[in-house]
């Protein structure tokens, strides 16, 4: 995916007071950044960040973290927090292999994955975000009644995610092939990718899992 380069864009995440800059320093101390202590909710890859802005204002009890690796995707969101502050979102501009490095064991409660890149290279398989690789990484820092929940419209990409969950040793909780004419569908918000491709009929495929107990 080819991103244009916004200037300015680094030096705005920089002095906003909405990102936090040194992310592996708040490690085990997440609630610090925020008004309350709440459960904590995290967006990986969360683009513009109408998803979980639009959470953090529909749940006020919950804490929520968007991570966006391009700083030019992330100053979309930063836009839209100076026009609609809101008390219970922070964001990282940071790449999603280092979750582990910034949030401690058992910390995060929840974790979105919406319409990641797909990386359809097989070589490239270990990068997505639903392979076993990175469930290793959710594993050591979600609570024990964690989720992950995912997002696609495209199957190939939750084809494989099926088959990972189980691999990594996670039991999936629910999933569909079209959220939005499934049982799931209520209370789902959407992302800007899943207006687009629900408005051209395109089906939505979403998971949830947690891990299996031993």
């Amino acid at each position: 995916m080819r991103l244009r380069n916004i200037p300015g864009a680094d030096d705005a995440i920089l002095n906003s007071e909405y990102c936090i800059k040194n992310p592996e320093e708040q490690k085990g101390h997440w609630q610090d950044c925020f008004n309350k202590v709440q459960p904590l909710h995290i967006e990986i890859g969360m683009g513009k960040g109408r998803f979980i802005m639009d959470m953090a204002a529909l749940h006020p009890d919950i804490n929520y973290i968007g991570i966006e690796r391009y700083s030019s995707v992330l100053l979309r969101a930063l836009q839209k927090m100076e026009q609609n502050p809101l008390p219970n979102i922070k964001f990282i501009c940071m790449d999603a292999a280092d979750v582990a490095g910034v949030f401690a064991k058992d910390e995060v409660d929840r974790i979105y994955l919406n319409f990641s890149d797909p990386w359809p290279k097989d070589r490239h398989a270990k990068r997505r975000l639903t392979s076993t690789h990175f469930f290793e990484h959710y594993d050591h820092i979600l609570a024990p009644d964690g989720r992950v929940m995912f997002k696609t419209d495209n199957r190939p990409l939750f084809d494989f995610s099926l088959e990972q969950v189980p691999e990594a040793g996670w039991t999936l909780e629910n999933y569909t092939y079209d959220l939005h004419h499934s049982e799931y569908n209520e209370g789902n918000i959407m992302t800007e990718y899943e207006a687009k491709f629900s408005a051209l009929g395109t089906p939505i495929n979403r998971l949830v899992a947690y891990r299996t107990k031993k």
